[in-house]
């Protein structure tokens, strides 16, 4: 216990990403993952208010931390929202993998444009950015862009296409934005199609595992724990 950093997915192609992240920036955790992709799919049928799917995204987060994780991290924006409020009993931390995103979002803005490929993910989203400028204590002014035709291709497995058909749409859309925020962690390989847009481009991976990784240093410090 004390050296374990557990991730919450909804998509299998996730734990790559986010054990290479946890790796480069942590080489001395243990990394955990728990997929679950019928969260996602039942959040976007049945609402991410759906008493059910709340209990079972909070029974998720439990199991993601039974083998001594100090800090589960949800890495789906969808049900980000419900995970980060898990009961935890003080045994671990439950984090949104975005929420870090919002935070540095909100600081470029006003002019936020949020991005999703899917429409279940933009109002939790927005939401977040929201709460995260009235925290901060700035005024933004939050637009959605939703890219549908996109996911078909991740479904698919065609992530070039996935990526390619998001930075079409993005670019179109970004004349009129201070700062873009990729509301999907799968979105994250756009960034690098559009490094000259002139505007910041946000994705959730980097920023949300760094801020995870301090988060289980820290509490590994309060513990008095020492990683093995």
């Amino acid at each position: 216990m004390g050296d374990t950093l557990a991730f919450l997915h909804t998509a299998q192609v996730h734990v790559q990403t986010f054990g290479s992240l946890a790796r480069e920036l942590a080489p001395e955790l243990n990394v955990q993952h728990l997929v679950m992709e019928d969260l996602l799919a039942d959040a976007r049928t049945l609402g991410v208010d759906n008493t059910g799917l709340v209990t079972r995204v909070h029974e998720a987060m439990r199991e993601a931390a039974a083998d001594g994780a100090l800090v589960v991290v949800c890495t789906c924006s969808t049900i980000g929202g419900i995970a980060e409020k898990t009961a935890t009993g003080g045994a671990f931390t439950a984090l949104r993998i975005d929420r870090p995103m919002a935070d540095r979002a909100v600081r470029s803005g006003p002019r936020v444009l949020i991005v999703g490929a899917v429409e279940s993910t933009l109002d939790p989203t927005r939401s977040l950015v929201l709460s995260a400028a009235t925290q901060a204590g700035v005024g933004i002014r939050a637009n959605t862009l939703l890219v549908e035709d996109a996911w078909v291709h991740f479904q698919a497995g065609d992530i070039a296409r996935y990526v390619q058909t998001l930075a079409e749409s993005i670019r179109a859309a970004a004349s009129a934005s201070d700062v873009i925020v990729l509301a999907q962690a799968s979105m994250a390989p756009v960034t690098a199609l559009l490094g000259n847009l002139g505007i910041e481009v946000l994705s959730s991976p980097g920023l949300g595992v760094a801020h995870a990784v301090a988060t289980l240093r820290a509490s590994r410090t309060a513990w008095n724990l020492s990683p093995t």
